[in-house]
């Protein structure tokens, strides 16, 4: 690879990591090229050359996102044992996700499904998607902490993946609208609670 070249590739991660952190500070409707070219010191042009439209670049920074939720959120809590143990290493990592300017990815989503526009438009749906997917994956993992006997055989997996996303919609509600500096945990002593719900009698 020449060295032209990697400068480029450079500019445009650059250029998506920008507009990933304007994304979750103003919305994903709200990003323009002009805004992220001014941040970056460099041409709107430049940055129109390199994505082609604001449209595709609202696609890779969605893909930019779930990149690296997955890299610090999903795939180091595999390393957890199977069941439980994964499942509130899941937790750990997504609630530090949302801490401190360089983790902010981790709240892409929940900015998302108030920011778009209702109707159905492209966009939506493949953020839509985005959030569908990671529904599964976390109910996935609650039905193997049910197979592993570390939660009541009776438990519903889909149930408890929305009551664990509907606690961290009001976690990074609380963490970027009322800088609750309590928030971490709070939320991680409402998700103990919540799980104790569902433990099988005994299980510490």
């Amino acid at each position: 690879m020449t060295e032209v070249l990697k400068k480029s590739e450079r500019t445009l991660s650059a250029i998506v990591n920008t507009a990933l952190e304007l994304a979750i500070t103003q919305g994903l409707s709200s990003m323009s090229l002009g805004e992220v070219a001014k941040r970056l010191g460099i041409s709107k042009s430049g940055v129109f050359v390199r994505t082609g439209s604001v449209e595709n670049l609202q696609d890779l920074v969605l893909a930019r996102y779930e990149q690296l939720f997955a890299e610090h959120v999903f795939l180091p809590a595999l390393e957890a044992p199977r069941g439980l143990p994964r499942l509130d290493r899941i937790m750990e990592l997504w609630v530090g996700r949302g801490v401190g300017r360089k983790a902010m990815a981790g709240s892409l989503h929940a900015v998302a499904a108030f920011d778009l526009h209702p109707m159905e438009t492209l966009l939506r749906k493949k953020v839509r998607g985005g959030v569908a997917r990671w529904r599964r994956t976390l109910g996935r993992t609650v039905t193997q902490a049910v197979e592993e006997g570390h939660l009541k055989p009776d438990t519903d997996p889909a149930q408890v993946a929305y009551e664990i996303s509907s606690l961290m919609l009001g976690y990074f509600h609380d963490l970027h609208f009322l800088r609750d500096r309590k928030v971490v945990e709070r939320t991680w002593q409402a998700y103990q609670r919540l799980m104790s719900t569902y433990k099988v009698p005994g299980l510490t």
